[in-house]
């Protein structure tokens, strides 16, 4: 559970966070108010760019969290630009780096108990990870890479997935 989880989430937020990089020296370049870009949504009904990262921070670091039986840590979301979100990015990090293998022996089976849009769910460790983690922090990675995609910058395949 271990090498399904924290290496993984260790290797897309750093990817991220070049993206972001790419994004920030690509307003500067192109006389872009960054807000424009940290404000911008694929559709209108989508969120935007700073609630896509701040999200997948927060699933990876609360999945962690969950998968060793820690009361998830709070990120307050209150980053406005692209300092911010890389604090962001390097807090999340930081927290997902702190929990040891050992912490997540066992943690396929241990029962996962959560709200989803006002439902109680249940899961095993492995479902919670493979079922409802992973597919969310790729979910918000992709989305704010797209986001970013569309706008202009310029980005490929390797920058997605870490080099």
């Amino acid at each position: 559970m271990y090498d399904q989880s924290v290496p993984v989430f260790l290797h897309g937020l750093t990817a991220l966070s070049g993206v972001l990089r790419k994004a920030e020296a690509h307003a500067a370049d192109k006389k872009i108010d960054p807000a424009v870009l940290l404000g911008c949504r694929l559709f209108p009904d989508m969120f935007p760019l700073i609630r896509q990262v701040q999200l997948s921070c927060d699933f990876a670091a609360r999945g962690v969290a969950r998968l060793a039986g820690a009361e998830p840590k709070s990120f307050p979301d209150t980053e406005t630009d692209f300092a911010g979100l890389q604090a962001r990015i390097s807090a999340a990090k930081d927290y997902v780096g702190s929990f040891s293998a050992e912490a997540l022996q066992g943690a396929e089976s241990r029962e996962i108990t959560l709200k989803v849009a006002g439902a109680e769910r249940k899961f095993s460790g492995a479902a919670y990870l493979s079922y409802f983690v992973l597919p969310n922090v790729y979910f918000h990675m992709s989305t704010a890479y797209n986001i970013l995609r569309h706008n202009g910058v310029v980005l490929g395949k390797a920058d997605f997935m870490g080099g």
